[in-house]
């Protein structure tokens, strides 16, 4: 029989009514929203009262029950969470290379290293991070309009000499934090008295020191005094900041006179250049003329120890021939005379004739000629005087003529 057939008491197959078991239909979204929504209320809060009859908007099957009052274990559950998310947002993390300052209602507490950390909670205890190992950069006289272009600031860059010029100096500053509280809580602006300090240093040093050397040779000198000065400084007001290195990037004098100083520059170019050649030469030639002046001594050296030495054996030798000669005199003087006589004829040429022979003899020295030393009329003298000695030697007793015969054999031999 169907349910809505007569004597089916109209019962649809998706309900459960009377005393018989019936199909259950799918649930009603309502209903569970409705139960779910008492268990809510019920966890959070209860009744507080029956309503006033005739007020509307009450749930459904709720009658005359009032509003409900907040339940103690809800708001317990409620206060619990709050309080751990309180608590868990103390947690932090402090970066490689930072460092975290921690402070208690402003108050500097402690400096935190690297890695997870914990603290109070915001009101009572905050925390900065502060980046110690990036090198940070000022600049004195010019600023950085991008990575390849700058812009001069005159206002920086013109400082005053001691010999009262005027010369533009830019300068650049890289610096690192050394202590990260003192940077944050002794000065407002670390960065802008750092940058000051630094102007300050820069026109003291500039001050005391003369244009030329400011524009040559000294911009090494003047970049190491500004960093003593600056690096002096910053001791003395605790700035948790360490000057790393301090570079001058360029230095002229004012555009105004800047022909006349390039004029100037290469006339002292031009002076240096002539110094350096003379002083080349010099280099060049006192060493040759010293070394000459020490082989002169040297050679004066040898000679004056020559002399003396033979001047002390012909001493000698005299004083032993005077002994020899008071021992033997007739054969002594023979032979000084012998030596003396050939010591003399054999550095000379001789041309020996027959003595017994008057004839005339013509002498030709071929020997001088070939070696073309001596002339043809000094060759002619040197043989009519041989021939003239020669003739002359034949008029001489025969005693003479025997020792002369003599000694041309010995010269001979």
């Amino acid at each position: 029989m169907a349910w809505n057939e007569p004597g089916g008491n109209n019962r649809d197959p998706w309900s459960s009514g009377g005393g018989g078991r019936g199909n259950q239909g799918p649930p009603d979204l309502d209903e569970v929203i409705r139960k779910l929504r008492e268990r809510l209320e019920g966890l959070f809060g209860k009744r507080s009262g029956p309503r006033p009859a005739g007020s509307g908007g009450g749930d459904e099957g709720g009658g005359g029950r009032g509003a409900k009052a907040p339940g103690g274990k809800g708001i317990g559950i409620i206060i619990g969470l709050i309080f751990l998310g309180w608590i868990l947002s103390g947690i932090y993390i402090v970066d490689e290379g930072t460092r975290g300052v921690v402070t208690r209602f402003g108050e500097f507490r402690y400096t935190a290293m690297p890695g997870p950390h914990w603290h109070l909670p915001y009101p009572i205890e905050a925390v900065q991070t502060v980046d110690v190992s990036t090198r940070r950069r000022i600049t004195v006289g010019y600023q950085a309009v991008s990575p390849q272009q700058t812009r001069p600031v005159l206002s920086e860059a013109l400082m005053l000499t001691e010999d009262e010029n005027i010369v533009n100096v830019q300068l650049a500053v890289q610096y690192q934090v050394s202590d990260a509280a003192q940077f944050l809580f002794e000065f407002v602006d670390p960065e802008q008295t750092l940058k000051e300090l630094t102007e300050s240093a820069l026109r003291e040093t500039v001050g005391k020191r003369r244009m030329d050397f400011v524009l040559t040779e000294g911009r090494a000198e003047v970049a190491q005094q500004t960093r003593e000065l600056i690096t002096e400084a910053l001791q003395y007001y605790d700035a948790g900041v360490e000057v790393v290195e301090v570079v001058i990037q360029d230095v002229q004098p004012p555009e105004q006179v800047q022909d006349a100083f390039e004029d100037a520059i290469k006339a002292r170019e031009d002076r240096e250049r002539l110094i350096n050649q003379a002083e080349a030469y010099r280099n060049e030639i006192i060493p040759r003329a010293e070394g000459e002046a020490a082989r002169i001594r040297e050679e004066a050296q040898a000679y004056l120890a020559q002399i003396v030495q033979q001047a002390t054996g012909d001493a000698s030798r005299f004083t032993q021939q005077l002994a020899e000669y008071a021992k033997a005199p007739e054969v002594t003087r023979d032979r000084l005379y012998l030596d003396t006589m050939e010591r003399v004829l054999g550095r000379s040429g001789k041309v020996l004739i027959d003595a017994e022979s008057s004839n005339q003899l013509m002498y030709l020295p071929l020997d001088r000629m070939m070696r073309g030393g001596v002339p043809q009329s000094s060759a002619d003298n040197n043989a009519t005087d041989s021939l003239s000695g020669s003739l002359s030697g034949t008029t001489g007793s025969s005693s003479t003529t025997s020792s002369n015969s003599s000694l041309r054999m010995r010269e001979t031999r």
